[in-house]
């Protein structure tokens, strides 16, 4: 497993000088240490900050003190680009797995790790597709585990943030647990989805933690609530958004 891991992770690494490089090292990262039995999210932690200590980003975090250890949540963040999986697995210091689209899974050697590392896949389909994802979600949650997505669907392209999706909010409408928004800023200056494949500028890193919103029902209503409570909580620390 080890093994496979690291061949995976050298020949993506072969596809350019940096995009290259980030994408090798993630089946490494996701496929091998964030494994249950090693270590689970202690080596996903030491692995997220080595690559950022690497490369010699300072990291500001606040509010952590806005979560509880061992509750579950669906923690939600804008997505500035792909320094944002550093920061949040380094920093958010919380047993977390990634909801990630369906589409993901298909790529060579990524998809394998990810479904090893127990990563929920979101499926765009009928009820019975929906009740399935539901289902795999609460395994995940099991035990104080939480999840974790980015609520715009991709990368931003030009720094601001996104109209969100109702996917993730229609979990935690069902499910009826606390969302938790997340503000990055410093991703999009590091390395935007415009320069993919080339050399990362520095640029600090912030993680700002707000306080959970509470579901206030269940169904259409408590999911649109959510979602513009959570977009509104991003916002806030934020210099723009795009028009929604």
């Amino acid at each position: 497993m080890f093994f496979a891991s690291v061949v995976a992770g050298t020949t993506m690494a072969t596809m350019c000088p940096l995009t290259g490089w980030l994408k090798g090292i993630l089946p490494f990262g996701v496929g091998v240490m964030t494994r249950p039995d090693w270590w689970g999210s202690r080596a996903s932690r030491w692995w997220a900050r080595t690559i950022l200590c690497a490369a010699l980003i300072p990291v500001e975090v606040t509010g952590k003190e806005n979560i509880e250890e061992g509750k579950s949540y669906v923690f939600t963040a804008n997505h500035q680009g792909a320094f944002d999986i550093f920061l949040v697995c380094g920093y958010l210091n919380a047993e977390i797995r990634w909801m990630m689209k369906r589409s993901l899974e298909k790529i060579p050697f990524l998809g394998w790790g990810c479904r090893h590392a127990g990563y929920v896949f979101v499926d765009k389909g009928n009820a019975g597709v929906t009740r399935a994802t539901y289902r795999r979600a609460e395994a995940v949650l099991q035990n104080g585990g939480s999840l974790m997505l980015f609520p715009e669907g991709a990368r931003t392209y030009t720094g601001e943030m996104r109209p969100f999706k109702k996917g993730g909010f229609m979990l935690a409408d069902e499910l009826q647990l606390p969302v938790v928004p997340m503000t990055i800023k410093g991703s999009f200056e590091i390395l935007p989805r415009t320069k993919d494949g080339s050399f990362i500028c520095w640029h600090p890193l912030t993680l700002t933690i707000h306080k959970p919103i509470q579901p206030i029902s269940k169904g259409a209503e408590d999911v649109e609530y959510l979602r513009e409570q959570c977009y509104a909580s991003i916002a806030s620390s934020l210099d723009s958004v795009a028009e929604r």
